[in-house]
């Protein structure tokens, strides 16, 4: 394996970087302040928007679908290494429209939609122009188990009548449509009975009850309470076949781990920074923190950490390349685990680095803690990962 990147990837990397440190970093607090001062945590701030066109005007834009008729046509080992620098600033991915869960739902309509659904709902949201939102967990039943969900679909004539209860909806307030896992039919194995439904937001009977506190923070869309009750949408908004709603939701969850992963890189990356440009600056005890053995320590055990991450992540990725995303699972979810406890580590030592000003709004450390937390439960809880990893492991000797 060579991880050198073919010249188009290296200038797109180099402009990503650029770009970053140009207009990014510097708008981050800008974003923060118009936020607030908007009184609404949901809506786009102008910086936001005018960033937007900036990437937009640069060719920064949709760098994440390998698919060259909607995108650059960046393999996944390609677009890696711009994710992790995407990764660096809570804001940026938003600014070069390659966020959550708009990628993942963006991939699955190119593979899986319809020519009409691509026109309505994945051309718009290329274009920056919609947001959409993927509704598949249900308070009521293990998100760890998608087999179990109990929100149906029942076909009426040329409809769906849809009714259930969801949450952890990202993204929903301000979306334009819904992409919604839901049972069709509850005879089927376990792994047939849910097909995935279109629904726009706007239908009569879908309503978002709240944005979910995460890690007592709401904004940007929320993670949303959704009831559906009644909700009538034609047939020919269900994505792919009918039953094949686990299927397509495994396609989707490939790539947008290795997205997740590569994003929690950056964010280890510039927490690290951070640590060091604070060791090398704070005069505690007789002694400026860099000169102090435990902060030595944790500046190591960081580095090292984040390089076999990145390693891993860079395998997985060339793997799902030259193999296909089934061949990869092993390592898709060696590297989510991996990936989700690393960041966590780092960014902790950071903040303790910092002290009293480390889980303060002055740096933004403590938003990485709140925003990444969140990796090791979802695409998959740690558990359920290290529980198939090693099934898989086990099944290499079962006949030895």
């Amino acid at each position: 394996m060579d991880f050198t990147l073919p010249p188009r990837a290296e200038d797109l990397r180099r402009r990503v970087i650029a770009f970053m440190d140009q207009y990014v970093y510097p708008a981050e607090s800008i974003h923060r302040e118009q936020v607030a001062a908007s009184g609404d945590p949901h809506r786009e701030p102008p910086i936001l928007l005018e960033l937007r066109k900036k990437a937009k005007a640069e060719g920064l834009w949709n760098l994440f679908l390998p698919d060259k008729r909607y995108g650059i046509g960046l393999t996944n080992e390609e677009y890696a290494p711009l994710c992790e620098i995407m990764g660096r600033s809570q804001i940026a991915p938003r600014v070069f429209n390659c966020n959550a869960p708009d990628t993942g739902n963006m991939e699955i309509l190119a593979e899986f939609g319809s020519e009409e659904q691509k026109r309505r709902w994945l051309m718009p949201a290329l274009a920056g122009e919609i947001r959409t939102c993927f509704s598949m967990t249900e308070p009521e039943t293990p998100g760890s188990d998608p087999t179990q969900l109990r929100s149906r679909a029942v076909r009426d004539g040329d409809y769906y009548v849809i009714n259930g209860h969801k949450w952890f909806t990202t993204g929903a307030i301000g979306s334009a449509v819904a992409i919604a896992m839901v049972v069709t039919d509850p005879e089927a194995p376990p792994h047939r009975r849910a097909s995935q439904i279109l629904v726009p937001t706007d239908t009569p009977g879908f309503k978002i009850v709240r944005a979910v506190p995460a890690n007592g923070h709401v904004g940007e869309g929320g993670h949303c309470e959704i009831t559906y009750k009644d909700c009538r949408v034609p047939i020919t908004n269900l994505l792919g076949e009918e039953g094949s709603g686990f299927a397509i939701a495994q396609a989707r969850l490939g790539p947008g781990r290795i997205h997740h992963c590569m994003r929690a890189i950056g964010v280890a990356e510039r927490s690290l920074e951070l640590m060091c440009k604070r060791a090398m600056t704070r005069w505690a005890h007789g002694s400026y923190l860099s000169e102090k053995a435990n902060l030595q320590q944790w500046i190591a055990e960081s580095r090292i950490e984040i390089d076999a991450t990145r390693l891993m992540v860079m395998h997985a990725a060339w793997k799902m390349d030259t193999a296909g995303k089934r061949e990869a699972r092993q390592e898709i979810s060696l590297i989510k685990v991996m990936a989700a406890n690393m960041v966590m580590r780092v960014v902790d030592r950071a903040i303790q680095t910092y002290g009293a000003m480390g889980v303060s709004n002055d740096v933004p450390l403590s938003s990485f803690w709140r925003e990444n937390r969140i990796l090791r439960i979802g695409d998959g809880p740690d558990e359920v990962h290290h529980m198939v990893i090693a099934r898989r492991e086990l099944k290499k000797w079962q006949n030895n």
